[in-house]
């Protein structure tokens, strides 16, 4: 079966700034899954301390609920990161260039005043393309 995810960056833009995104990324029609923002907590409510870990957890919770759902996370083609303070986004890059080695989703990164936990720093939400 052809992909149905096809990432871009065509000519006249600047480059993204960061290996773990797209400009652009082209679907065909079928079902879509909307992801809602995972933080970093874990099944016992446990929040890690660092951002970079939070990230990581958070991710790993986007593709627990996508592999419920028949994805993966290759299958991601929007994801939206929601952090404390702008400073973490060198923080949290291994984990999404973890998460998306190649071909990554089109991404924003927006920092906000709280998330729902004062000890959170990082919440990230996705769409994804269901085979």
């Amino acid at each position: 079966m052809p992909s149905r995810k096809v990432a871009t960056n065509p000519p006249g833009v600047p480059a993204p700034i960061r290996g773990y995104y797209s400009n652009c990324v082209r679907v065909s029609s079928g079902p879509l899954l909307f992801v809602a923002g995972q933080v970093g907590m874990d099944l016992n409510g446990k929040i890690p301390a660092t951002a970079a870990e939070q990230a990581e957890l958070a991710l790993k919770n986007i593709e627990t609920i996508l592999k419920a759902e028949g994805a993966t996370l290759a299958d991601v083609v929007k994801v939206t990161v929601y952090v404390t303070d702008m400073r973490y986004l060198d923080e949290i890059t291994p984990a999404r260039l973890k998460a998306f080695p190649k071909d990554g989703p089109a991404s924003a990164i927006v920092q906000v005043a709280g998330l729902a936990f004062p000890e959170l720093k990082v919440e990230i939400e996705a769409v994804a393309v269901a085979s």
